[in-house]
């Protein structure tokens, strides 16, 4: 029986006196992958998030937590701080029902999404941030028993990958799976000779899109680090358009965070030249996961037509040279950050129109 908020609610409950919040009020924020809570106390608000099962170890969630540290204190980039439990630790293990899951806490930071055209932020300045991010990992030494997974070809496109496999997404037909399989053949030759150079491979959020920063009085915070990992630091670009590749403005969406992230940080020609194999690369993953997550509303929505639409990227990924294709100087040139438009509520309005 597939899982509910509900089922999450009485392990944030618990988790409550560890962190001497036993008389705060708990309303549910958001339940996706995890679900989280707002946790109010004499004022006093705290975020309170509690882990699948099964996604992350204790290891793991402690080392996302001092990354979160570390760019928070030794970097521009504001993230949200870690609440320590009355032991000192920053995760506990919460048991309910027989079960085991992990618990953390937060500060509560008040704003607006990042996707409000309220908060006045581009995808520039998205662009902008990721490179900090980037150039605070490329500098940083992460501690002794820092742990966290690597998104790498295997863990992205294989059977067993941490979000499925895209051969399981609903209504693939036996020709579209041709042409993609074509084109993940494509993807892993063309990323293995890319390599994972120091400069190329690195730690990265993995989901940093506009709905994963909060906006408070013209600063930006970063949130939600859940699947920061070991990978290709070009990912967190072609995160920004999951679902939105066949977008209209997908490409001005791209140009847009890469002059951004050229204000700030480096790409190297070949890194350009391969754009569209993280695009295209993003693609599949996002497919595997409709896969893994009938119940969402992605796959509710988006579902039925996904698979098709990702043959249809995919060849283009093949036959079109121009498809998300750039030129580096032109980039180099005009890089900056300004407010072009961009498609932060293209998947809502996908969504709402089926």
């Amino acid at each position: 029986m597939s899982e509910t908020a509900a089922d999450y609610e009485p392990f944030a409950r618990a988790s409550l006196p560890k962190y001497g919040l036993e008389r705060a009020s708990l309303t549910l924020l958001s339940y996706s992958e995890n679900a989280t809570y707002l946790a109010e106390l004499d004022g006093e608000r705290s975020v309170v998030r509690v882990h699948r099962p099964g996604y992350n170890s204790l290891a793991e969630v402690e080392s996302e937590l001092a990354w979160m540290e570390s760019v928070r204190s030794d970097s521009s980039i504001r993230t949200p701080a870690v609440r320590l439990a009355g032991d000192g630790n920053s995760v506990v293990a919460i048991e309910h029902a027989g079960e085991t899951r992990l618990v953390d806490v937060f500060e509560f930071i008040p704003g607006i999404s990042a996707e409000d055209a309220a908060s006045g932020i581009s995808f520039s300045d998205l662009g902008a941030v990721t490179a900090s991010l980037h150039q605070h990992v490329q500098a940083w030494t992460p501690p002794a028993k820092f742990v966290r997974f690597r998104w790498d070809l295997d863990s992205m496109l294989g059977e067993t990958g941490r979000w499925g496999d895209w051969r399981h997404a609903p209504n693939l037909t036996q020709s579209d799976r041709e042409v993609i399989e074509t084109a993940e053949r494509s993807v892993r030759e063309r990323l293995l000779r890319f390599g994972t150079g120091a400069d190329r491979f690195g730690l990265v959020h993995s989901d940093l899109r506009m709905s994963n920063l909060i906006v408070r009085d013209g600063e930006i915070i970063v949130i939600d680090f859940d699947d920061c990992g070991w990978s290709w630091f070009l990912t967190d670009l072609a995160a920004v358009i999951t679902w939105n590749e066949a977008s209209p403005s997908a490409r001005t969406t791209v140009e847009t965070w890469l002059r951004g992230y050229l204000s700030i940080g480096q790409l190297d020609d070949a890194a350009i030249a391969e754009i569209p194999t993280f695009i295209m690369l993003r693609r599949l993953m996002i497919t595997a996961w409709i896969g893994t997550h009938p119940e969402s509303e992605p796959a509710r929505t988006l579902g039925p037509h996904l698979a098709a639409e990702t043959a249809s990227l995919a060849q283009r990924y093949l036959t079109d040279p121009t498809w998300f294709a750039f030129d580096a100087d032109s980039l180099r040139n005009t890089a900056g950050r300004d407010p072009l438009p961009s498609v932060v509520n293209d998947l809502e309005e996908r969504c709402s129109n089926g």
